[in-house]
C-alpha cells in the first residue's frame, strides 16, 4: 500500500467504530468513514479538542455539529501548495488528503518530462490534482460537472496564484467526444470517476459498468507522445489489479503501477483510501 507524505498540517489521529479522528490544521474533526469496521480504543467523540463532528441522520444524510467556534473556512498546505477546507454537506471537507501520493508522482513526472506537457483532469473536484500539476509546469484543463465544486477548485489556484488553468463545467463524456470532434490531444489524463452517477440527460454512470468503456474513449484524446494516464477510484471493493487490467487492456502492458493508497496514523496503523492505477508511456 502506498501512503501519502509530507503532510504537516494533516494527520488522522484515531479511527474506530465507523469513524476517523482528524487535525486540518488548527482544528479537529470527526468524520464516518466506511473502511473502519475495527473497534476505537476510546469513543473518539470524547476527544476534548474536538471541533466538529458530522453526525448520519437515520433518515439517510447527515449533518455537522460544532463543538467549538472555529472559522468557516481555512486553509492548509502540502509542501507549499495551499487548499481551502471547508466542512461540506455529506461529511466532506473539499480536499481528500490521500491523494497526495498521486501529486508527488504527477509531480515528479511533469518535471522529468522537459517539454510541455498538457494535461486533461477529469471528474476534478476541487482541483488539487489541478493544481498540483499547473505548479508542477503543465497545462491544465479542468472538468467537472458540478459547477460548487469548479468554483473551488479556481479558489484553490488563486490561493497558490495560478491563472493559467482552464475550467470546464460539463459532463466529462459529453466533453471528451467534443474534444475529439475537434482534433484536441492532451499528454497526460487524470481521471477520479464517481461509483455511480447521472447525466445531464439522465444517463446512468456505473463504474463497473461504465470505466472500461470511458477508458477507452479518452484513449481518443491522448496524443502522439503521452506521459500518463492515472486512475484513482474510491468504490469499496474495486481492487488495483481491476485497473491494472483495464489500464493494461487499453494502453498495452508495462509501466502500469497499480495499489491501494492509504493514510498512515497517529495509532501505528494505515487507514486504506482507495485504489490508483498509473500507466506511465
Amino acid at each position: 500500500m502506498k501512503t501519502a507524505k509530507d503532510w504537516k498540517d494533516y494527520v488522522v489521529l484515531a479511527t474506530g467504530d465507523g469513524e476517523k479522528l482528524e487535525r486540518w490544521g488548527e482544528y479537529i474533526l470527526l468524520r464516518p468513514d466506511p473502511q473502519v469496521i475495527w473497534h476505537a480504543k476510546k469513543p473518539l467523540k470524547d476527544c476534548k479538542q474536538l471541533h466538529a463532528h458530522y453526525k448520519r441522520e437515520s433518515t439517510g444524510g447527515g449533518r455537522w455539529e460544532y463543538l467549538k467556534p472555529m472559522k468557516e473556512e481555512w486553509v492548509i498546505s502540502w509542501k507549499g501548495i495551499k487548499f481551502s477546507i471547508k466542512p461540506m454537506g455529506f461529511k466532506h471537507t473539499g480536499l481528500f488528503p490521500e491523494q497526495a501520493v498521486n501529486w508527488a508522482d504527477l509531480t515528479k513526472l511533469i518535471e522529468k518530462a522537459n517539454r510541455p506537457i498538457k494535461v486533461l483532469n477529469l471528474f476534478a473536484y476541487t482541483g488539487g490534482a489541478s493544481v498540483v500539476c499547473a505548479k508542477a509546469g503543465a497545462q491544465v484543463t479542468h472538468v467537472d460537472a458540478s459547477k460548487g465544486m469548479v468554483e473551488r477548485a479556481k479558489e484553490n489556484a488563486g490561493l497558490n496564484g495560478i491563472t493559467s488553468i482552464r475550467y470546464i463545467v460539463d459532463d466529462c463524456q459529453k466533453f471528451i467526444e467534443r474534444e475529439i470532434r475537434r482534433g484536441n490531444r492532451y499528454d497526460a489524463i487524470i481521471m477520479d470517476p464517481p461509483s455511480y452517477g447521472r447525466g445531464t440527460n439522465g444517463e446512468m454512470w456505473k463504474i463497473e459498468n461504465s470505466l472500461h468503456d470511458f477508458v477507452e474513449l479518452s484513449k481518443k484524446v491522448l496524443s502522439d507522445n503521452p506521459l500518463f494516464v492515472l486512475i484513482s477510484s474510491y468504490t469499496t471493493g474495486l481492487q488495483p489489479g481491476v485497473l491494472t487490467n483495464i489500464l493494461s487492456l487499453v494502453f498495452g502492458k508495462g509501466n502500469i503501477d497499480s495499489d491501494e493508497i492509504g493514510l498512515e496514523t497517529e495509532e501505528g496503523i494505515i487507514l486504506p483510501c482507495g485504489a490508483r492505477g498509473l500507466k506511465v508511456f
